[in-house]
């Protein structure tokens, strides 16, 4: 069976393949669960009942670093109290006015839940011990417009600053070094709908390898919670979600309309939940099978608008003028989520589509 590429190769404007969302979630590996924080209190001579004493130093860490780098960059920390409020939005307009010059963009501190410990005597056994517990505290996010990765944020729970998250936002290739490259490039939402140089482009994508991509969490770790002297450790940092985006850009809407109604038919009658559980590669075991049963669920998102200033693009999460997706459902992948999404659309860029 051809691909769409070869099939299409006269009529698409380009193609281009690259990282569209990453979440990777950093821990200390002999401080993030009780039994480890346990042993490390132990081995510092440290009282188990003494622990909320031990965490307050770091915690006052935290609210300093955060402070001090928002002094640093010229901006200030923002609480948002209302969970209908989009951090999204707020970074958003943020850039519209900063731009988009890598640094430190815009600091954002929230009351969320999180884990911690909770020390607790066993009268049965005589040990004392933490045990896991759930709470509210300050969770600092840092958002940084990364010279190769582009926007990203990472977040801080002011408990411990540990687990720390960081999240890719927006396609690799929407970073600063694609504009330093001197590649001119159109976006619409997460999708690109013109770029200058697409072999370049691409070249660009592949560059990002997980050696770099570790260097680059560990520096902005080090610099938004400096508790590291502390464990005396690194971060190890394990990849939560990825999601790898394929954008074929079409030369006219007259090609991709009927195009695009016949991939929706498709994937409507041919994609059945148990093809859907075995989503690159992942097999369903029995064990699996058992655990969740029949709770599969396939969607299909998005009509098709042939307009040339209406590109069409992919998207399991957002509307869009045209979108063809499907996305395994969580419980299928219990630790972690792989999703690969087609953006479709035509090569003609709607109004105000420049980064």
């Amino acid at each position: 069976m051809a691909l769409l590429t070869e099939r299409y190769t006269d009529r698409i404007a380009g193609v281009l393949s690259c990282f569209d969302r990453i979440i990777a979630t950093g821990t200390l590996p002999g401080a993030c669960y009780a039994a480890g924080m346990t042993s490390f209190l132990n081995a510092h001579g440290i009282r188990i009942f003494d622990y909320p004493q031990f965490a307050l130093p770091l915690r006052e860490r935290v609210r300093e670093q955060a402070q001090a780098l928002a002094e640093e960059h010229g901006v200030t920390i923002e609480h948002i109290t209302k969970s209908h409020i989009r951090k999204e939005e707020v970074v958003a307009k943020v850039l519209a006015t900063r731009g988009e010059h890598p640094g430190l963009v815009h600091v954002i501190s929230a009351m969320e839940t999180c884990q911690s410990y909770k020390p607790w005597h066993d009268k049965r056994t005589g040990k004392t011990f933490l045990r896991p517990d759930t709470g509210k505290c300050l969770h600092y996010y840092f958002y940084w417009m990364d010279a190769k990765l582009g926007l990203i944020y990472l977040r801080s729970a002011h408990l411990l600053a540990i687990p720390t998250a960081v999240l890719l936002q927006r396609p690799f290739l929407a970073g600063p070094e694609t504009c330093h490259e001197g590649i001119d490039f159109a976006m619409a939402d997460n999708a690109f709908i013109r770029i200058e140089d697409w072999t370049r482009a691409q070249e660009l994508a592949d560059t990002l390898k997980p050696e770099s991509f570790h260097k680059i969490l560990d520096r902005y770790a080090e610099q938004c919670c400096p508790v590291l002297d502390v464990f005396v450790q690194r971060y190890h940092w394990s990849l939560m979600q990825v999601e790898y985006s394929t954008d074929l850009v079409f030369r006219s809407p007259q090609t991709l309309g009927p195009l695009y109604d016949e991939l929706s038919r498709q994937a409507v009658l041919a994609v059945k939940a148990e093809q859907v559980s075995s989503f690159l590669g992942k097999m369903l075991t029995p064990q699996v099978a058992a655990e969740i049963g029949s709770r599969f669920t396939t969607r299909i998102e998005g009509t098709c608008i042939s307009t040339a200033s209406a590109p069409a693009r992919s998207s399991s999460m957002t509307s869009s003028t045209a979108s063809y997706a499907w996305k395994p459902p969580p419980t299928t992948f219990p630790s972690s989520s792989t999703t690969a999404r087609w953006n479709i659309a035509t090569a003609t860029p709607p109004a105000n589509s420049h980064p």
